[in-house]
């Protein structure tokens, strides 16, 4: 007993010692984390210097703790929020003299916040400060960006290569052929083109019509609003003989954008960062080589307020990303989640109105109701609600909008697709080519159905596509109610069709043109807010865990590798690879996914530039042949 006594002792203290060593490397950590990095000071008469590493969204994808602690998260992202305020504050700071735009690893936006952002930078050049920007390749995000600039720089490696929207996804059918996999699909909606990649090897007439049609006029918008901001650069003609001006210029393709007027220097990185020291004074930042600047999320920690604010306010409800049932993190919108947020937002006093901010190819019907019911339960109290669409509001995406007073989008917001689809895989072949056999009793006909051991009973199918009928019916009902459109109209600009912003407007689909500053300010109004509003985010609030975590993180200012290759031909390749694992996203999202959707596939390659988090290009056979799981 006495030996069991005193090896109890030694586990206790052995116990004891790992607990102090624990609180020991936590307060440790911390300390480290408050006092590691220096005081943000703003240069004076430097620039404010825009690297934007990544893609550019509405609402960033939540991190693991781990993934903040190590800043190993999949891909950079930077919020359209804190983009548009720090162009704003520098706009009238007098310390910044300038903004440079580094658009080296840059993947897109989105047209519609391309446009906003492009609207921001107009405003900040007329304040009288200059906007340079650099780049190894153009592409189209990041060119309709440059055009905004009072210079653009290109470098002599580089090239400006537009290719305009549009591009090729993945058809499965013969593959599920093989693989001796049924597909019963169940939809409303001669457009509705979600199911086509389960029951086709290409595009129905019906859904190339439209989606051309739908590039056409994002093609169109997109050569406008570059015209606008730079006359100079004749895009269209660039293209139309560009092989034959990069032989002109022999074979040197900055060469060739310059004497098209694309691009105004050619020039290296040494050679910019020379010229930007001449225009703003040296500096100390190796990030910039020797010119003074301050990056983003220096600029917004520097000018981040300290004092609480109070006073009358607009709300901010973010649903981004596939509406999933449920709770799910930031950057996916989940119903519950959003609901939840929604219904804490009315009780607070300070808020007076509601802005609904969406960019989503939709999801899930019952997870799209929930969140329009909690937005329809705002209304019930008072509340103005006011939708802004961001790159993409579709299917479900729209289905929440239909709560709103009124709905602001921009003309190349893609929206629309109202329809509705189920899909049920079914395994009879595969299993028997397995030797397995199926069989079992019954009590009615709907007994273990849907069975996608043995097939679809036919009353089942019956059942389902009456279900689908049912909902499609609600959709357009909840769309003619809320647009004051007669059901046949509804139905005619229905049936699962996507449409432009420019086009949706003239179809009563939305109210006005304009970014999310304007629906906050259309919000504001309706609510009898004099004066700028402020403004609240209604969203999942970040856990204490996640802001100590994000502390510790690594300075993302600091690092210098890049997340996208600088050579062209290499992003444009990394642009392909993304529509293929976007693709594969779809068919896992499908997959595991509710039975009645409202989603628009179609909308994945031509919106939003983030991928979803079920889109990580897993094995494409393994998640076919998975299909039937849920």
């Amino acid at each position: 007993m006495a030996i069991l006594r005193t090896l109890w002792r030694v586990l206790v203290g052995v116990k004891d010692l790992m607990v102090l060593l624990v609180l020991l490397l936590f307060f440790g950590a911390l300390w480290i984390g408050l006092n590691s990095r220096q005081a943000v000071r703003v240069p004076d008469g430097g620039a404010l210097v825009l690297a934007l590493d990544g893609a550019i969204v509405d609402q960033a994808t939540e991190s693991s703790a781990f993934d903040a602690a190590t800043g190993s998260s999949a891909g950079r992202e930077v919020q359209m929020r804190d983009l548009l305020g720090a162009i704003a504050r520098a706009r009238s700071d007098s310390r910044i003299k300038g903004l440079v735009l580094d658009l080296d690893t840059f993947v897109g936006a989105g047209e519609a916040n391309l446009q906003a952002i492009g609207g921001a930078l107009d405003a900040f050049r007329k304040s009288g400060k200059p906007v340079h920007a650099y780049a190894t390749a153009y592409t189209d995000a990041g060119y309709s960006l440059a055009a905004h600039a009072n210079r653009i720089w290109l470098s002599p490696l580089g090239a400006v290569l537009i290719t305009g929207p549009g591009g090729s996804g993945l058809y499965f059918k013969q593959a599920l052929a093989k693989l001796d996999v049924d597909i019963e699909v169940f939809k409303v909606g001669t457009y509705k083109a979600a199911v086509e990649p389960f029951t086709r090897q290409d595009q129905s007439p019906e859904a190339k019509a439209a989606n051309q049609a739908l590039v056409d006029s994002l093609w169109a918008t997109w050569l406008a609003d570059v015209k606008r901001a730079r006359p100079a650069a004749d895009v269209s003609g660039f293209l139309a003989a560009l092989p034959q001006r990069i032989a002109r210029a022999g074979g040197d393709q900055a060469v060739a954008a310059r004497d098209a007027g694309l691009v105004d220097e050619i020039a290296g990185n040494s050679a910019f960062h020379a010229a930007m020291t001449k225009l703003f004074g040296e500096g100390d930042s190796q990030r910039f080589g020797s010119y003074k600047g301050i990056t983003l999320a220096r600029y917004i920690a520097a000018t981040r307020s300290v004092v609480p604010e109070s006073g009358d306010a607009v709300g901010v409800v973010y649903v981004t990303g596939d509406i999933v049932d449920g709770d799910a993190p930031r950057g996916t919108a989940g119903g519950t989640t959003i609901a939840r947020a929604i219904a804490g937002a009315l009780d607070d006093d300070d808020i007076k109105a509601l802005v609904v901010r969406i960019d989503s190819g939709g999801g899930s019907v019952l997870a799209s109701e929930e969140i329009r019911q909690a937005l329809l339960a705002a209304k019930a109290k008072g509340l103005p609600v006011v939708a802004s669409f961001g790159p993409v509001a579709a299917s479900g995406g729209y289905w929440v909008a239909t709560a709103a007073d009124e709905i602001y989008a921009q003309p190349s917001t893609i929206t629309g697709s109202i329809g509705v689809f189920a899909i049920i895989p079914s395994f009879p072949r595969s299993l028997a080519a397995l030797g397995i056999g199926t069989d079992g009793v019954k009590t009615t006909p709907y007994s273990g159905e849907p069975d996608i051991l043995r097939g679809l009973g036919p009353e089942t199918r019956v059942i389902l596509q009456a279900s689908v009928e049912d909902i499609y019916r609600r959709f357009t009902t909840i769309v003619g109610a809320a647009r004051k459109l007669p059901l046949a109209e509804v139905d005619r600009i229905g049936q699962g069709r996507v449409w432009a912003g420019s086009t949706a407007k003239s179809l009563k689909l939305v109210d006005q043109f304009g970014d999310l500053d304007a629906a906050v300010a259309a919000a504001a109004r309706k609510a009898g807010i004099k004066g700028t509003p402020r403004i609240v985010a209604v969203e999942k609030p970040t856990s204490p865990y996640e802001q100590f975590f994000a502390s510790l993180a690594p300075d993302p200012d600091a690092e210098a590798d890049a997340m996208v290759a600088r050579d062209p031909y290499a992003r444009l390749i990394a642009a392909s690879r993304r529509r293929l694992l976007t693709a594969v996203g779809d068919v896992r999202a499908l997959a595991g996914g509710p039975v009645m959707q409202a989603s628009c596939l179609e909308c994945a390659g031509m919106g939003s530039p983030r991928l979803g988090r079920a889109r990580d290009g897993g094995a494409v056979l393994g998640q076919l042949a998975t299909l039937g799981r849920r």
